[in-house]
């Protein structure tokens, strides 16, 4: 039988949709540009802080206030990816990150804090693309297992938003 790893570290990250318009809703991205790296692309989010968060869910809130001074509405969980993760004081096991879809209810860049506006490694850009496979495609949405999920269930996730899933 094998041995479950310990989880060392959770995230929490939303699938952003902002219905901003006719056709297709945009994703938002955060595109990160670090020295010596190539760019990739992110959704918004980041670790729960156990002595913070009273649940995963209140850290994506907390997460989504910090990075675009937003809020979202309709948190619905999507997706979960767990992959092997040493932490900094090297305790080794899995990060397991939970990503939820949701809508953008408002974003306001100027209200942005927290360690990433604060000391920043790097850049972030803010970016939408378009909610389809095309513009997924278009752009290295990391980790790879997200990027392959949405591009196998853009239908689905849209779905989890539907007005009858109840």
């Amino acid at each position: 039988m094998a041995h479950e790893r310990p989880v060392v570290k959770r995230t929490a990250r939303a699938v952003l949709l902002d219905e901003d318009g006719p056709g297709a809703p945009s994703l938002v991205l955060i595109k990160r540009t670090k020295p010596g790296r190539e760019p990739y692309w992110i959704t918004p989010g980041g670790g729960v802080e156990p002595d913070v968060d009273g649940s995963v869910v209140e850290a994506l809130h907390r997460e989504i206030d910090e990075e675009l001074g937003g809020k979202v509405t309709d948190v619905v969980p999507a997706f979960v990816d767990t992959v092997p993760h040493t932490t900094d004081d090297g305790e080794a096991g899995v990060k397991v990150q939970h990503f939820f879809v949701c809508r953008l209810a408002s974003m306001d860049l100027s209200r942005r804090h927290g360690p990433e506006v604060d000391e920043p490694c790097g850049t972030y850009e803010f970016v939408r693309v378009p909610f389809t496979r095309e513009g997924i495609a278009s752009v290295d949405v990391v980790p790879p297992a997200l990027s392959a999920y949405l591009d196998k269930n853009i239908e689905g996730v849209l779905a989890l938003l539907a007005a009858d899933l109840g």
